[in-house]
Order: structure tokens, then sequence, then C-alpha cells
């Protein structure tokens, strides 16, 4: 196209972005400008490493070649986008731009030097756009000579295949250059997402500070890596644990982040565990270095090996499991009658215990009606319906528990409730069957000590619906028994459930990492700074995250949220963990979620 005799676009209408510059070609640069040649953009891949150049263009034959091969697009098509990418190792390849994309190394004096050359290269009317998720696009433009054209433009890794790109303004920012980025945003199929300049935007606002606690509970020993990672996929559905994901993004660019969140927040769930710093200096940053919190069989492989801090296959202790063939529940609630059905159809004899014979059979027919669905979905034949119901006896009273070999308790969250059912089934239980409390958030050993045989006590945390989650959380006392633990261990590996170890402290592992993001999530809204709609995009389309938080907050409950935050914050005097006044405000209105029509949402009347 003859420029001189177009029109050039000025800031009182979006421009089209046809012609893109991208600067720095490591994986994030290479990965976008694919999205871009893709979308029909021209493209000026830039990086001082003539190598970084070859190996974009190398990476981009690789990616397009897949695509085809998947029948994604035609050798025609792929032609024509290897043809719109060029490369250079010099600035002023980026003069004719009507896009700059920085994505250099997360350093601001690296970025402020690359704006500043562009300052002297680019046409007055082009766009900078950052790719920082961490330093301060506002301290960006204010330092270039054009800062109502230079924003934030940040994409997730791996570039083409994930949906969020966070648009970052600053107070300084052109709204034409803003509606500009935004439309091109979506013409590359993504979901852009408007925000303000902080630390971390919305993604990695909240994703940092849960990785940052996940390393420290890590390097306390609370637990191992492999349970932290096992019990974060297993029991919120998440596509990686979070000391892998740590080892993807790189240990060294984690701890840069959180740096610069701890700079503006002060809040010491941003400041940077320990050990974050320990292996980044000693060049352990993860997958790109083929060790991290894992080790690898290489640089840049994703293949684990095995180390010294490799579990062995047993994943107990040396005590021997004591035999388990009759296991009690005590309750009649959902979590009663899921766990009831998983021992079932793992053939042990069920006594499902209740407060009353009504209650108890009540509770056998929701075990009847969930196996029924099973048949009806292909997972279990009808025998296996029949053996597993005729497994389950309904009981109305915990006298029917003086034979089992496991009692499990299922009942209210409430320790005063749940002190006195462990006081009567110290009273009914055979000398050595193991007692099992279900609790989520609950001290285990305060149940314990109400009996008079502590050594026999352990957590059993089961998540709902238990018939489908395969995570148990299994929580000792430092009364609990070895012998005990092999047992539950013994058991949670028959009804085929992953079994985690973890201490007796608020919120075990799960709760103690998702609870602190869900009220990170719930402050972000109350100052203001994004809305729940974009708070949930930004961490199901960034972090791929099943729901989002306030989709996740409403299903489980506002009430039981906090009362679940007021313990993690009782317990560990943390003032980061404190609940949310907007939480605290919505509970006190009686807006608890879905199961009163209206939480963080409106829900329509069942």
């Amino acid at each position: 196209m003859d420029r001189t005799s177009t029109p050039e676009p000025s800031l009182s209408s979006p421009s089209p972005l046809r012609t893109v510059a991208v600067v720095g070609l490591g994986t994030m640069g290479t990965g976008i400008a694919e999205v871009l040649v893709r979308a029909g953009r021209e493209v000026t891949g830039i990086d001082v490493s003539e190598t970084a150049a070859a190996h974009a263009v190398r990476a981009l034959e690789h990616a397009t070649a897949r695509a085809v091969r998947r029948e994604r697009i035609t050798e025609d098509e792929r032609r024509a986008a290897l043809a719109r990418f060029r490369t250079a190792t010099d600035l002023k390849a980026a003069a004719g731009a009507d896009l700059v994309i920085e994505v250099v190394p997360e350093d601001y004096a690296v970025k402020h030097e690359v704006f500043t050359a562009l300052d002297a290269i680019v046409r007055p009317e082009a766009i900078l756009a950052t790719g920082t998720n961490a330093l301060s696009v506002t301290r960006l433009a204010a330092d270039s000579a054009r800062p109502e054209r230079v924003l934030g433009m940040h994409f997730f890794n791996p570039a083409p295949a994930m949906k969020l790109v966070e648009v970052v303004s600053s107070v300084l920012t052109a709204p034409a250059a803003v509606a500009a980025v935004t439309e091109l945003a979506r013409e590359l199929g993504k979901e852009p997402v408007a925000v303000g300049d902080r630390p971390g935007f919305v993604a990695d606002g909240l994703l940092f500070g849960y990785l940052n606690q996940a390393a420290a509970m890590y390097e306390a020993r609370y637990a191992t890596r492999e349970d932290i990672d096992a019990a974060m996929r297993l029991g919120c559905g998440l596509p990686m644990g979070p000391l892998a994901l740590l080892d993807l993004i790189g240990i060294d660019t984690a701890r840069t982040v959180l740096e610069a969140m701890y700079a503006a927040s002060h809040d010491r769930l941003h400041a940077p565990a320990p050990v974050l710093g320990q292996l980044a200096e000693a060049g352990l940053t993860g997958r790109k270095a083929g060790r991290g919190f894992y080790t690898y069989d290489g640089p840049d492989s994703a293949v684990v090996v095995p180390d010294a801090q490799t579990p062995g296959a047993g994943g107990g202790g040396t005590a021997a499991a004591r035999e388990v063939r009759a296991v009690g529940v005590a309750g009649s609630g959902t979590m009663a009658s899921g766990i009831a059905e998983v021992f079932a159809k793992a053939g042990y004899r069920v006594v499902l215990a209740a407060r009353s014979q009504e209650k108890a059979e009540a509770a056998r027919a929701r075990v009847a009606k969930s196996l029924a669905r099973s048949v009806e979905k292909g997972r279990i034949t009808a025998a296996e319906r029949e053996a597993a119901l005729a497994a389950v006896e309904p009981a109305g009273s915990l006298d029917a528990l003086a034979d089992v070999d496991l009692a499990i308790e299922a009942v209210a969250e409430d320790l005063a409730v749940k002190q006195q059912l462990f006081a009567t089934l110290d009273k009914i239980c055979k000398p050595g069957a193991v007692l099992a409390t279900t609790t989520s958030s609950l001290p285990v050993v305060a149940c314990a000590r109400a009996t008079s045989r502590p050594q026999d006590v352990i957590g059993m945390h089961f998540f709902n619906p238990a018939p489908a989650m395969k995570l148990v959380e299994v929580v000792r006392t430092v009364l609990t028994a070895e012998d005990v633990h092999a047992t539950v261990r013994a058991v949670c590996a028959t009804v085929r459930k992953h079994a985690v170890d973890c201490g007796d402290r608020a919120g075990f592992i799960v709760n103690a990492l998702l609870f602190p993001y869900l009220n990170n999530a719930v402050k972000m809204v109350q100052e203001h700074y994004a809305s729940p709609d974009d708070i949930d995009a930004a961490m199901k389309l960034g972090g791929g995250y099943p729901m989002g938080p306030f989709e996740l907050l409403d299903v489980v409950g506002l009430d039981v949220s906090l009362a679940i935050e007021r313990v993690l914050h009782r317990e560990f005097r943390d003032p980061g963990l404190a609940p949310a006044p907007l939480l605290e405000h919505l509970v006190a209105a009686g807006c608890l979620g879905r199961k009163t029509g209206r939480g963080f949402r409106e829900y329509a009347k069942a």
C-alpha cells in the first residue's frame, strides 16, 4: 500500500493496526507473532540475537505445519502466513509499524531503553504496547515521548492457545489507543479484558499470590511438592499444580512479579517466599534450566525425572495397616451418602448411621439414586449397582457402628457437635477401630481429645461430590498412630482415591491455598479494580480455572467461604488473610450465593 496516498490514522478513531512489530523473540514473542500472522497481519519480529530470530522462524514453520496436519489451516494459508513474517536485529525495522509490542525480559531498565529508542523511530501515530505482567505501565508511559499511545497488552503463555489478553491502560493512555488494541485482540480471536495499571493486573495479581503461598507451604515442609500439586489439581480441577506451574513460568520470573506486587501492596502474601530467591540465585529456575521444584530430563523439557525428593511407591511409612472390612458412616447429608457410596462400590460392608431410621433410609435412597445415574451413564453395570446398594445398611442409631473397623463422621461443621459425636463413638466402637473426621477446617486433634484413644483418630477430608472427586486429604495430628495413618492410606488406595498427607492446621492444603485467592478476588471488586465478570473471565481464560472465583464463591456459599476465611485468619494471624469487608457485608445481608438466589450474582428461582 502506498502510505503517501492514504490518510494516516489518528487518535480520534481506532486504527486498523495492520502492521505490527514484535520486539523480543523469546517464547512469548514468537507465540504472539504466530497469532498475528495467522490473523493476516504483517509482522516484523525484532531481536538483538540472530539466533533467537532464526529460532522464531523455525518455530513458526513448525507451528503452522502442525496446524496444516491438524487441518486447521490449508497449505496455501500456511505459505501466506509465513510470507507475512520477517525478522530483523535492529529496532529501526519497526519504523513503519502501526503497533509495536515489546516482549523483552521483565526488567524496567531494559524496557525503558527499548521504549526510548522507539520514540525516535516509530511514526507519531503508532501505538506502543508493553507485554509486562509486573512492571508499571504508567512509569513506562510517563518516560515516553508519547505517553498517550503507551499501554499494556498482556498475552498469556502459550499465546496461540490462551484466549485472554489483558489490555492495560494508565491514566495517560488515550481511549482511542485502548479501543484500537481491544479491537485487534478480538480480531485475533482473543477475549480482551480492560484493566488498570497495578502489578499483576487481574489474572497474575490473583495467580501469583496463590503460587507464592504454595511455595511457602512447601518450604515449611507442611506437605511434599507432589501432594501440594496433586491436591490443587484433583481438589480444584486445575490444569497444573502450583509448583509445577512455577517451574513452567520460571521461578526467577515469578520472583520478579511478586517483588513488584509486594512493593505496591505491602501485603505479606505477596512477599516472595525465600525458597524462590534461593532457587533463582542457584540458577534452578524451572523447566528452562532443567531443574526447579522438580527435576527434568533436560533444559526446556516437560518430562519430570526422579530425584532425591521423589517419594517411594508406597507413599507412606513402614507401619502395617489394620484390617478394614466394615466401614461406618455417621451422618445423613450429601457428604455422608456420597462416602457411603464410595465404600460400597469398593466392596466394603457399610453401615450408614443417622439420628433416626427415617433419615438413614433417606440417605440410603440418595445412594440408590446416585448409583442409578451411574448405570445410566454406563459407569457401572446394573449388577454392580445392586451389589453396592445391598452393602449399605441404614441404621437409626450410632450403636450400629459397634463392630466397624473404620468409623467416618460426616456431620455438621460444628466443633461441639463433632466432639460430642467422637465421645459417643469412643464408647461404642470396638478397640482398634479407626475413627476419622471429614472436617475441612476444624482441628482434628480437638476431635481426638474428645476420646480416650486419640492415637486412633485421623482426618479424611473428602471433596464434594465424594463419588466423583478423586482427592482425600489425610490429616495426621501429633497424636495419630503410624498404623492408623497406614490404614487410611491403604483404604484410600482400595477405594481408588488419591490420598495426600498434611498436618493438622487450618485449611489443610486445598482450602489454605484456595480461600485466600478467593478473598483477594473479592478485594479486587471491593476496590473497584475489576468486575466479577472480568475477573472470572480472566481466571478461566488466563489461568485455565474451571470456574471463576465469583462463580465458585456463589456455588460454595458465601457464608461457608467467610467461615473458612475466618478460621484461616485466626490460625495464621496474617492481616492479608482477614476476610474482605464486602464478603462480610453480603453474608450479613443474607446474600449467600446460589442457595439464596443472590450472592455476587443473582440467580433465577428454581
